[in-house]
Parts: C-alpha cells; structure tokens; sequence
C-alpha cells in the first residue's frame, strides 16, 4: 500500500563545503589547513612549506617591533592625470581598492624599530591593484629613504607587486628612475638598504628599487622577474628552464644574496644591519 512506502534515502551523504574561515587548501601540496594553526605559523604551511600571501600590515607586525611610529605620505592620494578609464574609471577603482584593503595606496612607508634600531621601511600592499606602482608609490619610496638619510638610519622594503600601474603611464615608468635615485642618495651617505623580494616581484618594481638593495632576500618559492614567462620565451624562441623566475633559481644564477623562510626574516634583517652598521 502506497502510504507504507518510504522515500529511499541516499546511501552516502552529501559532500559537505568545507566553511573558508575555519579551513584552507595548500596552494602547495593540497592539504586542508586549520586557518588558526595556519595563522600561528605567519600563513607559513606546516607540512611543505608554502608561503601563503600576507598583507602589508602583517608584514609590518612581523619585522618591527611596535609597527611604524610615523608615517611618511599618509595623506598622499592618487590622481587621474590620464583621465585612464579601462573596465571602470581610475578614480572608480582607486575608491573600490580603498575599501577592500584599508590602505589609501600599495605601499605603507614609516620609520619604527628592528629589535631596538631605527629603520626606516616601505612595505607594498599585493592586495591594492595588484601592488602596481603609481606615483604615490614612488613618491612614498623617495620620503622613507631621504627620510633616512636624515636620520642616519638604514632603510628596508618588501616587495610585493605587480610592476608599473598601467593607468598612471608614464608618469608610473618615471618611479623607476626617481626610486633608483633616492637610493643613489642613501648610497651617497654610506647607509645600508635590505631589500625582500615576496610572491610576486615582477615588471618595474624588479627593475628599479627592488634588485637594488646592498642585500636583496626572497621568501621561499616567490616568483620574481620582469617579463612573464609566456613573453620571454616568445621573444628568444627557446624552452625555459625548470623552476625558472623562482626564487630559487635566482639565488642558483647569484640574482639573491639569499631565500629566508617567513618566521627567520625579522632575525635575518636584525643580524645582518648589526654588521651593516
């Protein structure tokens, strides 16, 4: 009789999504991580490795004692010079970078302490228009290393960037030159610049202050170069080697003085600017 029928149920229950706040896949060997072990161990992957990316603030917590005691170019804001509009105005996407990273542009510039010494840092914000360099970058860089001078203090960035933003054009190409010079001047005056290459390094940002440090360090496993890989081996018509523009293969061809896990970096700089100074 039909009333006495049951419905079959499944004999094996449905996959459940796993919540993105309580766990998170290795972009490295896969596994499904604790987020809060993940974020004890600085988003570092306890079974291989992986560097996960980490914003410019959490850097800032990692390297410097108490975070910068000053700001330099806190107020300093983009303009449109180009009136560029892409997929959305330039203005549009400024304000829409603001609100989701609460940074008014890619880089944070200060002066704080290094186990007690005074450095003056830049560290670039990846989640910002893909770190891009405009001209508040540029001009944030330039602050923070004569703002070093001043002071007789060595001077430190982490890099993390995509390369020129496109939608400031030239006036984005002319942070190469302007960035070089300020450390030209930092030279001039005999103080030292740590320079740490993050996932990912790339475009302009490689090819201006990043490479230029009297120390240039690199996290595990971070992609740094200029062009993409697809553009170089279009050009020269040749295979590309394995684990090429890696950190690792940079530091193999001597481009990187040395790769440093996440958890050893705030020792490394310490030790290396009480010989440096």
């Amino acid at each position: 009789m039909t009333w006495f029928r049951k419905e079959k149920q499944p004999l094996v229950a449905q996959k459940r999504e796993l919540a993105a706040d309580v766990w998170e896949k290795c972009e490295g060997c896969g596994a499904a991580l604790y987020v809060r072990k993940l974020e004890e161990n600085d988003r570092v992957c306890p079974d291989c490795g992986h560097h996960f990316r980490i914003s410019a603030r959490e850097y800032l917590q990692l390297l410097f004692d108490d975070g910068f005691e000053e700001e330099f170019g806190e107020s300093l804001r983009s303009a449109d010079p180009l009136e560029f509009v892409d997929s959305k105005a330039y203005p549009e996407r400024i304000e829409a970078a603001e609100a989701r990273v609460g940074a008014h542009d890619a880089i944070l510039a200060g002066a704080g302490h290094i186990d007690g010494r005074l450095v003056c840092g830049g560290i670039m914000e990846f989640g910002f228009i893909g770190g891009s360099m405009g001209s508040v970058v540029g001009e944030k860089i330039a602050r923070l290393l004569d703002a070093a001078v001043e002071r007789s203090a060595p001077a430190l960035i982490v890099s993390a960037s995509g390369g020129a933003r496109m939608q400031e054009g030239i006036f984005s190409l002319m942070q190469l030159a302007k960035s070089a010079t300020a450390l030209h001047r930092l030279a001039a005056a005999g103080l030292p610049y740590i320079s740490i290459l993050t996932h990912p390094t790339t475009g302009g940002v490689t090819a201006s202050f990043a490479m230029l440090g009297d120390v240039n360090l690199a996290e595990p496993g971070a992609l740094v170069g200029f062009a993409g890989p697809r553009v170089i081996k279009e050009t020269i018509r040749q295979d590309l080697p394995d684990a090429f523009q890696t950190a690792e293969f940079l530091e193999e061809h001597g481009m990187l003085d040395c790769i440093v896990a996440r958890q050893d970096l705030k020792q490394t700089v310490s030790t290396l600017l009480a010989h440096m100074c």
